[in-house]
């Protein structure tokens, strides 16, 4: 018997339809010589600080460095983890072959491997490695299965990541703590990207603090209503300018220069997974997370390829399946009959074999986009409008160049005509795509050198502007290129092994910081609070914070998945850093912060050390928000809050739900939240129970199939 892992149980229902495994049994499919079950999510995690020694279940400064001499891993603790897990265990110790079906990525790769690591695989082991959830793609991934051992350097770097995470978070996390903070109930959230992409964000709102507008005068003209503007600097004292406007009126303009030049703007790239929410952002408004959300539900649900890539690039042997993928995407027909009236070109902006590493860029697979929400719709359609436009001509303009004089003061104006639309036709009924400082078409009038006539001078006055805050686009653009700031496409390339971050991380990174309240949004834009201020002006260790330093472990983390660098010297890199910041840390001297109460706070509390065995470190109470809660059942997607209930986001495939109302009696927030959290609320009275007599009471709780009962 085969035995299939899939991360979601909707995708192994769906590999277990297409293979022939129709039987449904106790948590997996069986049939035709395989049997198919499933994760849902993370099931394994590295072992915490307490699970290696009882001395650092404590927060004490003393104690740090923590270093495991090994890193160990555990399973999650959670009924229906446990449950599963079982399950699995049992079905790969009789097995003959296991064939990973996780998640085509180095997060998914962890998940599965743990997991066999975990049940003490011994059994052979093939991997599926797809780019999209259609039947075509999941029939011919199970005639191409890879040899499991092709993907080890794509694990060792996914450990290694982990590993990283582990060393500098945890005690970093303590140290600081410890070290600065006031109250019990302060935690310093140290993290290895989290605290140079809070760092981007303060540096740039002290440069926003310490701005000072000042005013300024510039020299404009209208001559054969076109306005010119003067060359010269802008004028920091309005006598000046006043001066100048009368030297202006005493004479005639004439123009010095005209030239047209022909040129082209190239076609938007197709999207990578951080160009797709720079755009989401941009156009929507939706933040990276959500974003993240939509493309992973379309990703599901057939419609696009896998979204968590980094490249804008297509695979060579995709070329000969684009035409039948553009006939498929029929909303579009107008769009794509043009395209497909001759052959698709083999565009070298588009297919790169040497810019595709494990997966190309999201395009649409073609099958008919139905039932989709608002949300989901709006980014299949930037999905498929980008994937469209990449293949058009390109858009043909003119520029146009003026110069003149009025005396000896200079004068230009510049004016661009789209003669082609091109690509740009995709989007007629939008707003185009538009790059940072690109220029609205404007057509100028003809005009001759030499020629000469009267004009009208102006004085304009402006105001210098600080330098913008982020937003969620600007931001992830920044974490992309380490802080290099970056528009041209080409160099964007060569700048995302150094980012910060991996693509399917960094929604989670700014997430973080906004839950932590380091940062806040206002409108669109994010700015530093005062706490996540202080943490970066105390933290004078320039390797946690600096960008482009973090980038440089990115980098490496690369070059493992590559095998071109070994995981044993990056963890001891680590570990080394690691050591130096603690020693520098505890002999430092700065003012300690204090953070509001209600500030949320992942990490364990600190513990005072009373020698009481049976203490065991809690979390700080948090109000906890029903919708910020990822679905206990199938672990991959947020709460929803619908009419009549709290439901998972992918209730149709998943099922769990908690009504409002339930067994007689309406439930509050934080009863819910404690279902969620804890897997039951406090005891109470009052439940309306069918075959019992009067009011039953008890505590209310999630059972292992993740339905409510009450537990006298």
């Amino acid at each position: 018997m085969k035995v299939c892992i899939a991360e979601k149980p909707s995708v192994a229902r769906d590999i277990a339809e297409i293979i022939g495994a129709k039987q449904r049994k106790d948590g997996y499919y069986e049939g035709n010589g395989y049997q198919v079950t499933w994760t849902f999510g993370h099931f394994c995690t590295l072992k915490e600080p307490h699970d290696y020694t009882e001395q650092w279940k404590y927060w004490r400064l003393e104690d740090l460095p923590m270093i495991p001499s090994s890193f160990g891993i555990k399973l999650i603790e959670n009924n229906g983890v446990e449950k599963q897990f079982k399950i699995i265990e049992q079905l790969v110790q009789q097995c003959e072959e296991v064939i990973n079906c996780g998640d085509a990525g180095q997060e998914g790769e962890l998940i599965q491997r743990w997991v066999l690591l975990k049940a003490q695989c011994t059994a052979p082991v093939k991997r599926l490695w797809i780019s999209s959830l259609t039947e075509e793609a999941i029939r011919e991934g199970f005639q191409k299965l890879k040899d499991a051992a092709q993907y080890n350097n794509l694990y060792a770097a996914g450990s290694a990541r982990a590993i990283g995470d582990w060393l500098l978070g945890m005690n970093a996390t303590r140290l600081f703590t410890k070290k600065f903070a006031v109250g019990g109930k302060t935690v310093l959230s140290i993290g290895r990207v989290q605290t140079p992409t809070l760092a981007m964000i303060v540096a740039r709102q002290k440069e926003i603090n310490a701005f000072v507008s000042e005013e300024y005068w510039e020299l404009k003209t209208i001559y054969r209503e076109t306005e010119f503007t003067a060359t010269i600097d802008r004028i920091k004292v309005l006598d000046r300018a006043q001066k100048g406007l009368e030297y202006l009126k005493e004479h005639p303009f004439e123009i010095t220069s005209f030239e047209k030049k022909e040129g082209k703007e190239g076609n938007p790239r197709l999207f990578d997974l951080t160009a797709l929410q720079v755009e989401a952002n941009k156009k929507y408004a939706y933040s990276a997370d959500d974003t993240l959300k939509y493309i992973q539900s379309l990703y599901e649900k057939k419609l696009v390829t896998y979204p968590r890539v980094d490249t804008t690039y297509l695979s060579e042997d995709l070329h000969p399946k684009i035409a039948g993928i553009m006939q498929d995407l029929t909303p579009y027909a107008a769009l794509t009959a043009p395209l497909l009236a001759k052959p698709i070109p083999k565009l070298k902006t588009v297919f790169d074999d040497k810019k595709v590493t494990d997966h190309h860029a999201i395009i649409p697979t073609g099958v008919y986009p139905s039932n989709l929400g608002l949300e989901e719709k709006r980014i299949y359609d930037l999905v498929a409008r980008r994937f469209i436009a990449a293949f058009y001509p390109e858009c043909k303009i003119s520029n146009t160049t003026v110069l003149g004089k009025v005396g000896q003061v200079e004068f230009k104006v510049t004016g661009k005509q789209i003669l082609e639309p091109g690509w740009k036709e995709v989007y007629a009924n939008d707003v185009a795509p538009k790059k940072e400082g690109e220029e609205e078409e404007k057509i100028l009038p003809v005009f001759v050198v030499g020629e000469s006539g009267p004009h009208t001078p102006r004085i304009h006055q402006g105001k210098t502007s600080p330098p913008k805050a982020f937003t969620e686009a600007t931001l992830l653009r920044a974490m992309e290129t380490a802080g290099k700031q970056v528009d041209d496409e080409e160099m964007r390339e060569l700048l995302k092994d150094n980012g910060i971050g991996r693509p399917s991380t960094r929604a989670n990174i700014i997430e973080t910081l906004f839950r932590r309240k380091y940062i806040e949004k206002r409108k669109k834009n994010i700015y530093a609070t005062q706490t996540g201020i202080d943490l970066i002006d105390t933290i004078q260790t320039e390797l946690l914070k600096s960008p482009e330093l973090t980038g440089i472990w990115e980098r490496k983390l690369r070059l493992i998945e590559k095998g071109e660098y070994a995981m044993e010297t990056f963890k001891q890199e680590l570990i080394q850093m690691v050591i130096d910041l603690t020693i520098e840390v505890k002999t430092s001297n700065y003012k300690v912060i204090t953070i509001a109460p209600d500030q949320p706070a992942e990490k364990e509390k600190e513990k005072e050390e009373k020698p009481k065995k049976e203490a065991k470190p809690k979390e700080p109470k948090k109000a906890v928000v029903v919708e910020e809660q990822q679905c206990p059942k199938c672990k991959a997607y947020p709460l929803k809050k619908g009419n009549t209930a709290y439901g998972c986001a992918n209730f149709k495939v998943c099922g769990f739900k908690v009504p409002f109302e339930v067994f007689g009696k309406k439930l509050t927030d934080k009863q819910i939240a404690d279902l969620l959290t804890k897997g039951k609320t406090g005891k109470m009275k009052g439940w309306k129970l069918a075959g019992a007599e009067g009011d039953t009471e008890g505590k209310l709780i999630l059972n292992a199939a993740f339905e409510l009962e009450v537990e006298r």
